[in-house]
């Protein structure tokens, strides 16, 4: 028992000697020379800290960014979509295509012409393919750019117009693409027929990006069927481009091409490959949407 009493004692005369005047070993002169010191110090590290973010952000622009280095341009996207890059769907079954068809009608939304009115906003850019669209310089003080019109009228029977099941339930789907944005882009059509397929060399024009689709297998030749194409010069004409970024063109819209598979074989699943031609356009196969993409795409019936 004496002993407890001893070491109770000894751990409260560490919390708080009461003769000394110090706590946890250490008097008040001593804690507030500690507390000061790891003030200065750690104030000192948040100083660096917040000016060398300051320093930092004195090198960027608002509107451009300033390295794009890292960026491989550009990524072709399509709708609709699924997570295992497949459409597969039965023409007759309402119900195995209603997914793809909403997401085709919520996409092409904002490309209602009634949504494209404001002039101060939006201009009427032609629909044939022109140069390159210079709106200023990114440092300049012109304020929002305008944007070219595109009208989803522009894609024919696959603008969900005439056709709210864009296709689909007479088998013949449709697919809408798109290149994904990328600030100051500015793609370049192919200077040669060398790169393109035989079947697609027709489709180079000066101002134009061309895009081909085809069978990615072998074995699949031919059951493809025809293909069709809709959109401004049935590719990506250049006015549209470039794209001066969220600050400067929030309402900016990106050509779109439809593509339509009007006579597939049915009750086949085939590997459709997608590429767009340009001579700062490049493909890889290890990413699936660098200037192409390839998917699965199966028209049943019952």
């Amino acid at each position: 028992m004496p002993s407890q009493n001893k070491d109770d004692g000894g751990w409260k005369s560490f919390v708080w000697n009461s003769e000394k005047k110090e706590f946890l070993g250490r008097t008040g002169s001593s804690w507030s020379k500690i507390f000061l010191f790891y003030l200065i110090f750690y104030g000192c590290l948040a100083g660096i800290f917040i000016g060398t973010i300051q320093v930092l952000l004195l090198t960027l622009n608002d509107y451009k960014p300033t390295w794009q280095d890292r960026v491989a341009p550009p990524g072709l996207s399509h709708f609709p979509r699924s997570d295992k890059n497949e459409l597969i769907f039965n023409s007759d079954d309402v119900e195995s295509y209603l997914k793809y068809t909403k997401v085709m009608k919520d996409f092409l939304g904002p490309y209602d012409l009634e949504n494209q009115k404001d002039q101060m906003k939006f201009e009427d850019c032609g629909d044939q393919p022109q140069t390159y669209k210079n709106r200023g310089d990114f440092e300049s003080d012109v304020g929002v750019r305008k944007a070219c019109q595109f009208s989803k009228a522009l894609l024919g029977p696959c603008s969900g117009i005439d056709d709210r099941d864009f296709g689909f339930s007479e088998g013949k789907p449709c697919l809408i693409v798109k290149l994904n944005r990328i600030v100051n882009f500015r793609p370049k059509p192919p200077m040669s027929n060398e790169t393109i397929p035989e079947e697609a060399q027709h489709k180079v024009q000066s101002h134009l990006i061309p895009i081909h689709c085809t069978n990615k297998k072998e074995e699949d030749a031919g059951k493809l069927g025809e293909v069709k194409y809709y959109g401004i010069g049935e590719g990506f004409p250049l006015h549209y481009y470039p794209y001066y970024g969220k600050l400067l063109h929030p309402q900016y819209l990106q050509p779109l091409v439809a593509i339509q598979f009007v006579n597939i074989t049915v009750n086949t699943d085939i590997r459709v490959e997608c590429k767009v031609y340009g001579d700062n356009i490049y493909t890889n196969e290890k990413d699936r949407y660098q200037g192409r993409f390839d998917i699965k795409l199966g028209v049943h019936k019952s």
